[in-house]
């Protein structure tokens, strides 16, 4: 694969000439509105034939020539692959990369809120290839601790199906204001009750046809700690083989009385559920500064932690389709989609500027005398966070959420990766 990055002078016709491509497939792939606008610091992927790079992580007795045979590939490559490495003094937690023809193998979920039926649908067909699982978050639930259904999802349950997809319930505890933490709280500190919303959430898996339930449950109160964990116990032996995928706040230290991340238990939901998907986005949020949405460093800091208690092979993390746009300097903030923020910078003809630490693509623009920032997500962010899945063995990652448009991934994720469906 390449990644150009666009420099003064570039043209997209330049560009293909270099790569051997066309003007066409640049476009396409990288979601540009036309091959006659780019801008200096635009990240483009261009698919190349060669070798992917792999991410590892040094570990113990390891060493160039077992790596090697391992990944069918040379002690040379690697070497080449990693200038000033000595081979003969590898150390513990040396990050290295490895050319090879086995690609990274992982599971993904993406999310779809079907408000439209038909854009739900024409996502779901869009992003068919690189998708194990479809989330399709439409269900809700009462005081009573009855689940209900908030949004139509059987014809993207029967397109799924079709494709190859496994669809999950994905239910949470909304109310019209947004996520309750009073509804989360009085469900679940009641026994009955939350043997009430395990049932109701059995039998509308049942009757809908879900291949498993997908939980995001946020804001639950702390006190109530060990009854989500109940929860969970009670809803896996009641959906027996089907998929518990459970969604919990990113966190790199336990704080059992903080209001967002106190109430998960890491390690006790990693014991019950089949997937854990911890959501590694938002550090930068609406109506707060203006900073990256997923910077790689928080990401690696909640991975770290995430693995020391919970098998990384039920692990997977969010990468955001989206990013953020702060107008300052009242931080009013709007979401868009990784795509459109990238076609917003070229209309503007400003410059991409890119955080190496945060490994995350930004721009600045004046509306008159007011600044805005916009954080987003670009191939050159997504790389650093797919490596970080094969660094650290993760099972796969999840994407929310499907209506925001991102073709760069989906084109890397077709040639670059192998989904398990």
């Amino acid at each position: 694969m390449a990644i150009h990055i666009v420099q003064n002078n570039d043209s997209v016709w330049k560009i293909a000439q270099m790569y051997q491509s066309t003007t066409q497939k640049i476009v396409e792939y990288n979601g540009l509105l036309s091959a006659s606008q780019i801008i200096p610091g635009l990240a483009l992927y261009i698919p190349t034939a060669g070798p992917t790079k792999r991410g590892y992580i040094i570990k113990a007795g390891d060493t160039l020539y077992a790596l090697a045979r391992r990944y069918n590939t040379s002690v040379e490559s690697i070497i080449i692959e990693n200038p000033g490495i000595n081979p003969y003094q590898l150390f513990v937690g040396q990050k290295i990369r490895i050319p090879s023809q086995y690609k990274m193998t992982i599971e993904t979920l993406g999310f779809i809120v079907p408000y439209n039926i038909q854009a739900s649908m024409a996502q779901l067909n869009k992003t068919k290839d690189g998708l194990s699982y479809v989330a399709i978050v439409a269900y809700s639930f009462l005081e009573s601790g009855w689940a209900y259904r908030i949004l139509e999802d059987s014809p993207i349950i029967a397109r799924a199906k079709q494709l190859g997809i496994k669809p999950l319930l994905m239910i949470r505890n909304i109310v019209q204001e947004g996520f309750s933490a009073e509804l989360a709280g009085v469900v679940l500190s009641n026994p009955l009750l939350r043997q009430r919303l395990v049932a109701s959430i059995v039998q509308l898996m049942e009757q809908a046809g879900y291949e498993g339930v997908s939980i995001d449950f946020e804001f639950i109160p702390p006190p109530q700690r060990y009854d989500f964990v109940l929860f969970l116990s009670d809803l896996k032996r009641a959906i027996r083989n089907r998929l518990l995928h459970v969604n919990v706040h990113a966190k790199t230290e336990d704080i059992p009385t903080n209001r967002i991340i106190g109430a998960y238990d890491y390690e006790a939901i990693g014991n019950v559920a089949d997937i854990v998907a911890v959501m590694t986005m938002d550090y930068g949020y609406p109506g707060g500064p203006p900073d990256p949405v997923a910077p790689l460093w928080w990401m690696e800091q909640v991975v770290q932690y995430s693995v020391s208690l919970i098998n990384p092979r039920k692990l997977q993390i969010a990468f955001p389709l989206y990013g953020y746009e702060w107008k300052l300097p009242e931080t009013i903030t709007t979401s868009l989609s990784a795509n459109a923020a990238q076609n917003r910078a070229i209309s503007l003809g400003t410059i991409i500027q890119y955080d190496s630490i945060a490994s995350a693509p930004h721009y600045r623009f004046y509306d008159g005398t007011n600044p805005h920032i916009v954080w987003f997500e670009d191939i050159r962010s997504f790389r650093e966070k797919y490596r970080l899945v094969d660094e650290y063995s993760l099972l796969g990652v999840t994407f929310w959420q499907l209506a925001f448009d991102f073709p760069q991934n989906w084109v890397f994720l077709q040639r670059e990766v192998i989904i398990r469906k």
